[in-house]
């Protein structure tokens, strides 16, 4: 850009938008160009430019696209090893996909054919994954999405198999639902909707005249209520939650919010000063016009949040907006509350219910949460980033049964050991006595669990003299689930994919 500037006279700032104006006008004729072309250097003065600088930026700009052509294609092909497998469920999207390295990951549903080896690590989105699905070769499971209601997440921690999922991909997208259905809940949108299809139009033999005159006339059966003033209980803070509070209150809502296990990096996401934090759950109930649910379901502790009891504190024309789980609300309890006449608002949500089927005060919708092309892309790019991460460098980001470790990654002459072990008293002893005995110098350590899992990753000096007999042996200690080394990715024999994998159950079994 220096030199190019100086000889048209144009500063190296300004010279980037010439470029690339350039790059587009170059598609034109050169005698179209040179007829028209004007530049006003930072002189102010006006000249016309050559032929031959015409030509010569064109030239330049071609031979540039060819550079970076020739990179982008050596990038792709300079790796001719074995690769990662990742077997999917469900059609993932090609955006998220792409975040696969080419040649050094291969993607296909097809575990027996099209991967050309066992998978590594298995991707899907609402598949019910069964256990026989998981074969021994699988270090990681990535939903995409945040829930993981579909994968048998206690029998993969069994296993010592990380499931991640991917918070705040689709929050977005669901935030926007939740507006949607809050504006359902208010205006009679979606029966005065019906109500032209199937009464006005047929009862008015489809004539124009008459059908905007009913129209008019009907409008006084949908009358409803602005949102501005009205106050929205938001039940749980997190990706979602914390968005629909930002919307609420742009709408001119007064929000009350309510999370028990609120993280601080959560509470620096919400408009502390512009909403109000409720004490307890029961106070929110009594001061919501709308309720919205974010919260997971969990079966001991949301199962039926939404109960007989709940209602029975909430103001009578409370709404209900639920794009959670559909377990968290109990739909005999709401029935038996509209029946009875207690409860006039609406329930809305995307999930059916057996109790609601067929209730004008319930409307139901597919399944439509994370339904947009966005939240697909977003949610496909998160997973395949965590499980590069995960098996390039052992790094858990938003695993939902292992703890969280953030791993730089190695380099040459460099390796990692990292280890999967029940979360017992004496283990993290008996592996490092053992490492000793064996004359493996640890240059470094971590330990960390969650529940009954613990994940030691121990950086090692140097290599073993015999890996995989060091695994095997490591494997005999009574806890360990599973050992896996790493080493620079695609580079050292530790870092090839596929290998050095040893998995204890299996192995015994």
């Amino acid at each position: 850009h220096v030199g190019i500037g100086a000889t048209l006279g144009v500063s190296t700032h300004n010279l980037q938008h010439t470029t690339h104006m350039f790059s587009t006008l170059r598609r034109f004729p050169a005698r179209t160009l040179r007829a028209s072309f004007r530049v006003a250097p930072v002189t102010g003065a006006k000249r016309s430019f050559s032929t031959e600088e015409i030509d010569m930026l064109s030239k330049l700009l071609e031979e540039a696209k060819q550079r970076k052509e020739t990179a982008e294609t050596s990038v792709a092909s300079d790796y001719d090893g074995p690769s990662f497998n990742i077997q999917t469920f469900n059609a993932i999207s090609p955006i998220g996909l792409q975040k696969f390295p080419e040649g050094k990951y291969k993607i296909s549903a097809d575990a027996d054919g099209e991967l050309g080896g066992e998978p590594h690590a298995i991707l899907l989105r609402s598949h019910k994954l069964q256990v026989e699905e998981v074969k021994p070769s699988v270090r990681a499971i990535a939903r995409c999405g945040a829930g993981t209601n579909n994968i048998p997440v206690e029998k993969m921690s069994e296993m010592g198999i990380p499931v991640f999922n991917t918070p705040g991909a689709n929050a977005n997208a669901v935030k926007e639902l939740v507006i949607c259905s809050l504006l359902l809940a208010s205006r009679g949108i979606s029966e005065g909707i019906q109500h032209v299809k199937t009464n006005i139009i047929p009862e008015e033999n489809s004539e124009y005249a008459a059908i905007a005159k009913r129209i008019e006339k009907d409008k006084k059966m949908f009358v409803g209520q602005e949102l501005t003033g009205k106050t929205l209980g938001v039940i749980g803070l997190g990706h979602i939650g914390s968005r629909v509070v930002g919307a609420a209150l742009s709408l001119g809502m007064k929000v009350v919010g309510y999370d028990p296990a609120l993280s601080l990096e959560a509470a620096w996401r919400l408009p502390g000063d512009q909403m109000t934090r409720a004490k307890n759950i029961e106070e929110l109930y009594k001061a919501s016009d709308y309720i919205s649910l974010h919260v997971p379901y969990i079966k001991d502790k949301t199962h039926h949040l939404i109960n007989a009891e709940a209602l029975s504190m909430c103001k009578p024309g409370v709404s209900i907006c639920n794009f959670a789980r559909g377990e968290i609300v109990d739909g005999a309890a709401l029935r038996a509350a509209y029946e009875s006449g207690k409860m006039t608002g609406k329930y809305v949500s995307d999930f059916a219910d057996a109790d609601l089927m067929g209730h004008p005060q319930h409307l139901v919708l597919p399944h439509l949460g994370a339904s947009t092309a966005e939240a697909e892309e977003n949610s496909a790019a998160m997973a395949a980033e965590q499980i590069i991460d995960f098996l390039e460098t052992g790094s858990i980001r938003n695993s939902v049964n292992f703890p969280d470790a953030r791993l730089e990654p190695k380099e040459a002459d460099s390796y990692r050991l990292c280890i999967v072990n029940e979360n017992h008293p004496g283990v993290l002893g008996s592996i490092t006595t053992f490492l000793g005995e064996e004359g493996i110098n640890i240059d470094q350590q971590i330990n960390l669990s969650r529940g009954n899992v613990a994940y030691t990753v121990i950086d090692l000096e140097k290599l073993p003299s015999d890996p995989e007999g060091l695994q095997n042996k490591l494997g005999k200690i009574e806890g360990i689930l599973s050992s896996r080394f790493i080493g620079f990715p695609f580079h050292t024999e530790v870092g090839r994919p596929g290998t050095f994998f040893h998995v204890s159950w299996y192995q015994e079994s």
